[in-house]
């Protein structure tokens, strides 16, 4: 007799359905794991062993066979520990098999029959639902598991014992409900900053569009906290944006008690970082940085100490919104449709551009200059907003806090936001919700320019030799201006803002 068990292996965020195949034969006492299972998936057996030992059960002196089916699909990660268990407590008829028929099961075992935390219970209990199954999962995972759907029936056991006197209605498990996330109300605000009145007025734009944004300034101007206080003026993720950024989040196990936020992701990884940590990758593929910064924001501090190698492999993402893993036995896609903010210094010592200053060992902006191509220019082509942040004076640092706050900032951004969404659900793109992430084609339509603002682009193009791309983005940007001031058609004083904002890039290699 053969007991069958419904699990998963995951490919990126989608869950892939995997059958557990039990069987007890005669024969030498042997419990043989088989259908190309890592290194967790074989120490499973000395978990289980354990587990159903410290439940009252013992493994039959017998010979078992796991097989995980389909033998060509790569298996990795503890969760199968809870559906072997289960499918050899059936069959040797410590529960009913038929039990187990219409469940997906996922979860680890402790050695004591504790079922412990895994991750991606938020995609395996889709899968089951559109599967028409319910799910068995760890405790933790239950508030998890119920975003999933409230006709989905989950059952989030404690133990093995617990689920046992569950199916034999001699305990009821109630079904665990959706966990939300308590946001911190004491989110930093963009009170707190003095002067940087050009900087604040960037940091607008940009949250309003989704556009990439890069501070440039000496040490202490306050980059790094106008960088920590966008996400108080962000809007909140939509239902579509929560359940993409929740499925990333789960699979990477980053879900603090199955408990879902709506508030937009914000990775700031240190500038040691390696080119799989940002893009992801390793022996399991795991999502890197920027697609846990999927629909959120990545800051990326000190940018040019960065290795240029990591940096580079940024250009395709912030094209195409999603990165591909690609190695020898498998290729995994994750999305990654993030806003890129990034801050510098000048040079390497950062007081380059103060006044009176002068470097001892090369003209100051020969200096710059060779500080600053550290970076790729096509990197900076895909920057759409350039910022001088200067250094800020003692006198407006003893002034009184500013009136304005990031309350009345995040109103104007939802304002525009919400244009945004509507302007291109109305073309058909439900999945665009900000400018920075339109088609070239559709911008070309929504930004389209008056007659003085298409002559001062075609000006202003030659003057700095703008690509294609950035002829685009500077469409995308002016658009976003326009939707912050109200404006329905793209003017000359919205392009002329815009174009302020893109940097030459040719003038940084010919002075280095």
């Amino acid at each position: 007799m053969v007991v069958r068990v419904a699990t998963v292996a995951f490919e990126g965020v989608d869950a892939r359905p995997v059958d557990v195949q039990v069987q007890i034969a005669n024969g030498n006492v042997v419990f043989t794991v088989v259908g190309l299972g890592d290194k967790a998936v074989a120490e499973s057996r000395e978990r289980v062993r354990a587990a159903l030992n410290s439940s009252g059960l013992a493994l039959p002196a017998k010979r078992i066979t796991v097989n995980l089916a389909p033998a060509d699909l790569p298996k990795e990660g503890s969760h199968y520990d809870l559906p072997i268990a289960l499918g050899i407590m059936a069959a040797i008829g410590a529960i009913a098999p038929d039990a187990l028929q219409n469940y997906t099961v996922l979860g680890e075992l402790a050695l004591d029959g504790a079922i412990t935390a895994v991750a991606g219970v938020l995609p395996a209990a889709i899968a089951a639902n559109a599967r028409g199954h319910g799910l068995i999962c760890p405790h933790d995972c239950g508030p998890e598991a119920a975003w999933a759907g409230q006709d989905l029936d989950v059952l989030a056991p404690i133990s093995l014992i617990q689920l046992v006197n569950h199916f034999k209605g001699t305990q009821v498990m109630a079904r665990p409900r959706p966990g939300v996330r308590a946001v911190s109300s004491a989110l930093p605000d963009l009170r707190d900053v003095k002067g940087q009145e050009s900087a604040k007025r960037a940091l607008e734009i940009a949250a309003a569009g989704g556009h990439n944004l890069l501070f440039n300034g000496p040490p202490g101007a306050g980059k790094s906290m106008l960088a920590a206080r966008l996400p108080s003026i962000l809007p909140p993720l939509t239902p579509a944006e929560l359940l993409e950024v929740s499925l990333i989040h789960s699979i990477a196990g980053d879900l603090a008690g199955g408990a879902l936020t709506d508030q937009r992701p914000f990775r700031a990884p240190h500038h040691s970082a390696s080119m799989a940590a940002l893009v992801g990758g390793g022996a399991r593929a795991r999502p890197g940085e920027i697609s846990l910064a999927h629909h959120g924001v990545l800051f990326l501090d000190e940018l040019p100490e960065f290795q240029a190698q990591a940096l580079d492999s940024l250009r395709q993402p912030l094209e195409t919104g999603e990165v591909a893993i690609a190695r020898a036995a498998h290729r995994t896609v994750y999305p990654a449709r993030f806003q890129l903010v990034a801050a510098m210094n000048p040079c390497r010592c950062g007081h380059a551009m103060d006044l009176g200053f002068s470097c001892h060992r090369q003209p100051n902006e020969r200096c710059m200059a060779q500080y600053q191509t550290r970076i790729s220019g096509p990197l900076l082509d895909r920057i759409d907003l350039h910022v001088e942040a200067p250094a800020v004076a003692a006198a407006d640092l003893m002034l009184p806090p500013p009136s304005e706050g990031s309350a009345e900032v995040a109103a104007r951004v939802g304002a525009a936001r919400d244009i945004q969404r509507a302007r291109y659900a109305a073309m058909g793109l439900k999945n665009v919700g900000s400018n920075a992430a339109a088609p070239a084609a559709v911008i070309e339509q929504a930004a389209q320019p008056d007659a003085s603002g298409l002559k001062l682009v075609q000006e202003a193009s030659e003057r700095l030799r703008l690509s294609a791309r950035g002829f685009h983005r500077v469409l995308k940007l002016a658009r976003t201006i326009a939707d912050l001031d109200g404006a329905t058609t793209v003017g000359a004083i919205h392009l002329a803002e815009a174009l302020s904002y893109r940097v030459d890039a040719t003038r940084l290699l010919r002075a280095a």
